[in-house]
């Protein structure tokens, strides 16, 4: 077996030099392997929330075009990164094969089920057929191969669980894990999309660490899952907003807090330019933590230098330490949760 880099860069086609990521084209020839790569039988791909939807939008629903704008761009560039957005997703599979550097040091064997904690926007894919597309759900059916290099993480998928249930729970795990670090006790937390599959998971950490002394503020737009959310009885408010309207969003929070605004506001949504509801219902030296692949940088820190907030940002991390554990734990703690998101995601 050839040798490999430990992140990948031996993957990379086009630019030179630059980490898979990044890179615009990586070599997804499944024939050999690395001698430190995985390789992998994929089952379903979980697209990320804001590339689905950007595709989805551009295939006016339409499954077969979504197929298409999939497999193109799978075919040229090697990898599962939406050009528009940037983002990618994950997937999970059964190992097929581990090479020889790395065989030793991995609990891994040909046969075990995995989801990739790492992004599709970096990992080497081929899609041989698209079987079906859950266009309600992100997930998409396929047969084909991945990669998964000598720093990539994965999980084994848990035997209590369905695994399209995991692999929908996985995919946003560094949200809540990270909301385990950022909510203190007595914190009021702001959750834009709290209606959503990570929003959920999010609330749930959140109404945890801020405890009976703090308040959690669940932001949706849809009244459907408004009403799921409320059934689940994680925040103390609920509210429908427009999360593009920042001065509403500022009005409704600015009412709720009496004046104080948020400690925390927590940002899931999976559509562009919220970055400023987010900002102005931040107090000022309060946290606004951005998960959503939507977000654009530049918006959100222009933007609250333009309107004077003195507010710390977080950009989301999709991997925080021990998040998977973390995550799927809250399916065993909470019932309710459970039982949603098996009729959403199974």
């Amino acid at each position: 077996m050839k040798q490999g880099n430990p992140f990948g860069s031996h993957r990379v086609i086009e630019p030179r030099g630059v980490l898979p990521q990044p890179a615009t084209i990586v070599d997804n020839n499944m024939t050999e392997i690395y001698d430190n790569e995985i390789r992998v039988n994929v089952d379903t791909l979980n697209i990320d929330s804001a590339s689905f939807t950007q595709i989805k939008q551009q295939a006016g629903g339409d499954v077969e075009k979504i197929k298409s704008t999939i497999l193109e761009i799978v075919g040229k560039q090697g990898k599962m990164k939406n050009p528009v957005t940037g983002s990618g997703g994950m997937f999970i599979g059964t190992v097929d094969a581990v090479g020889d550097a790395i065989k030793d040091k991995r609990d891994l064997k040909p046969g075990d089920k995995i989801a990739s904690l790492v992004s599709l926007s970096l990992t080497p894919l081929r899609i041989d057929e698209i079987i079906e597309v859950k266009k309600d759900i992100d997930q998409v059916k396929i047969k084909g191969q991945a990669i998964l290099f000598e720093s990539g993480i994965y999980a084994k998928l848990p035997e209590d669980m369905h695994d399209t249930l995991a692999l929908a729970v996985l995919d946003v795990a560094g949200a809540p894990a990270q909301v385990a670090r950022l909510v203190k006790s007595g914190d009021k937390v702001a959750i834009i999309g709290a209606t959503g599959k990570s929003g959920v998971l999010c609330a749930y950490e959140a109404k945890k660490r801020a405890g009976i002394t703090g308040k959690i503020i669940g932001i949706g737009h849809s009244d459907h899952k408004l009403a799921n959310l409320k059934e689940l009885k994680l925040c103390d408010e609920v509210i429908k907003l427009d999360a593009t309207d920042a001065l509403a969003c500022y009005d409704a929070i600015h009412k709720m807090t009496d004046g104080e605004l948020a400690d925390v506001v927590i940002n899931c949504v999976n559509i562009e330019n919220t970055e400023m509801s987010t900002i102005l219902m931040c107090k000022d030296r309060g946290l606004a933590y951005f998960f959503s692949m939507a977000t654009s940088f530049t918006k959100a820190a222009l933007g609250a230098e333009g309107v004077g907030k003195d507010i710390d940002m977080i950009l989301g991390n999709g991997y925080a330490k021990d998040h998977a554990e973390i995550s799927l734990n809250i399916l065993r703690e909470s019932p309710d949760i459970r039982k949603l998101y098996e009729k959403l995601y199974i």
